[in-house]
């Protein structure tokens, strides 16, 4: 039993694995011939290992930025991480977190079958992140065995479905179509992003987009997205390995080379990784969004399919690296409030600041052009910064390690199911699961999707 567990949890948080069978599926059910079919299944699977290649190297580039920044500014408290957090939860809740991952996709296809909310969430690690919080909270709610697996496999198809739905009028602003959704769980950040965007750029005010930037000709360079990521990320290392000293760097990160070479080196990484990234998501789609119209039209009617979050870098490259600077700017921020009002303090970790930040810059331009990027990343980073704080107290004896879940709908929907057992017990979040599912059932007008 526990070896079929691991297989399953290997296969189901493996994107490039699970997005490529379900090429393979819709291609299929379109009946497509042998080659058409190996082709868009192959492109599919090789297009997210390279997504997963390139978001590998950002975050290896990221890592000893992270620690030359502790160390330069002598700040230390929970740092986010989605990684870290799982691999300690999984010692305990491994079968359970498999189960709720397994049935949760099957409720989110069924969701998306019988409902107005088309959405198939498709990105495997993030779904294993948030079945493996489910666990712990059901756990700590309360719940065992068969309820807690039945409870969190039901709240997890509900966030499955919900998540891109909140943020695809958004999407369709960015894309200018409603073929693709966002399936990666941040969508409050982002939808609050695009919500600041509209805000500040006013009712019928032409806004500036970050794409549209106007360099003086000398300067022309910088309109090439890697050129400018590259030299920003250079003088951004370069300014914090200078004040965490070369002693530290040399014996504890660089391997004895020098700080300033690695920190050229480490830059340099990052922009090959957005590269990396932005040709992969290029590879994906075009071969994604055919296939799928195979379950649309056969298995799911009208479905979307929801994709990992580097889908949206390239429709804003340069937002990208602002949104990211402001997210951490934002990180920042709500460090020093919680170090002023006595509260845990959360440090802001540099990869989900890049990841949800940058996302959030390009929904914030989408909708506010260039002050929306910053305005609306820079709120990211106070979500994602607040959030953890009070759902640390809902994860039991999981709350008091030094790292916890970083992304916002992590923290919206963790806070809400372990509010609910505080204050009514297991039969509070059975009666919301219900309520929620009635609710997301009733048609309304004659909407094919929401």
């Amino acid at each position: 039993m526990n070896n079929v567990l691991t297989t399953l949890i290997d296969i189901l948080s493996q994107p490039a694995i699970l997005v490529a069978l379900i090429a393979l599926i819709g291609l299929l059910a379109q009946k497509k011939n042998l080659s058409d079919t190996m082709k868009g299944t192959t492109k599919t699977f090789v297009g997210f290992l390279v997504i997963a290649a390139g978001a590998g190297i950002l975050e290896t580039s990221l890592v000893p930025f992270g620690s030359m920044f502790q160390e330069a500014f002598n700040v230390s408290g929970v740092v986010p991480n989605n990684e870290a957090i799982v691999a300690l939860a999984l010692n305990e809740y491994g079968s359970n977190t498999a189960l709720i991952m397994f049935f949760g996709m099957i409720v989110n296809i069924l969701i998306a079958r019988f409902t107005r909310f088309k959405y198939i969430f498709l990105t495997g690690h993030h779904t294993l992140y948030m079945a493996c919080m489910l666990a712990v909270i059901m756990a700590v709610a309360g719940f065992d065995t068969v309820p807690l697996i039945a409870a969190g496999a039901v709240a997890l198809g509900i966030i499955m479905t919900l998540s891109p739905a909140i943020l695809q009028p958004f999407m369709r602003k960015l894309t200018g179509n409603d073929n693709v959704a966002l399936g990666h769980f941040s969508a409050v950040g982002y939808a609050l992003s695009g919500l600041v965007g509209q805000a500040v750029k006013g009712k019928g005010k032409e806004s500036t987009s970050t794409e549209e930037i106007d360099f003086p000709k000398g300067l022309g360079f910088l309109r090439d997205s890697t050129v400018s990521i590259a030299l920003t990320m250079i003088v951004m290392y370069f300014v914090v390995a200078i004040a965490a000293g070369p002693a530290y760097i040399e014996a504890e990160l660089s391997d004895d080379t020098n700080f300033l070479v690695f920190s050229l080196v480490q830059a340099g990484n990052f922009a090959a990784g957005v590269f990396i990234i932005l040709a992969g998501v290029r590879l994906v789609l075009a071969e994604i969004v055919p296939a799928f119209k195979g379950i649309s039209t056969k298995l799911v009617p009208n479905a979307k399919p929801a994709l990992d979050v580097p889908i949206v870098f390239t429709y804003a490259p340069n937002a990208v690296l602002i949104g990211f600077f402001s997210s951490f700017i934002g990180g920042l921020f709500s460090m020093i409030v919680m170090a002023v009002v006595g509260s845990t303090i959360i440090l802001p970790g540099v990869v989900p600041h890049f990841f949800t930040g940058a996302a959030a810059g390009v929904f914030g331009n989408a909708t506010g052009g260039l002050k929306g990027a910053v305005a609306g990343s820079f709120i990211n980073g106070i979500i994602v910064s607040f959030l953890p704080v009070f759902l640390l107290p809902v994860l039991g004896e999981l709350g008091f390690a030094n790292t916890t879940f970083s992304d916002a709908d992590f923290g919206v929907g963790g806070i809400f199911f372990g509010s609910l057992a505080n204050y009514g017990g297991p039969m509070a979040i059975v009666i919301s699961l219900i309520v929620i599912l009635v609710l997301m059932a009733i048609p309304f007008g004659k909407k094919k999707s929401a």
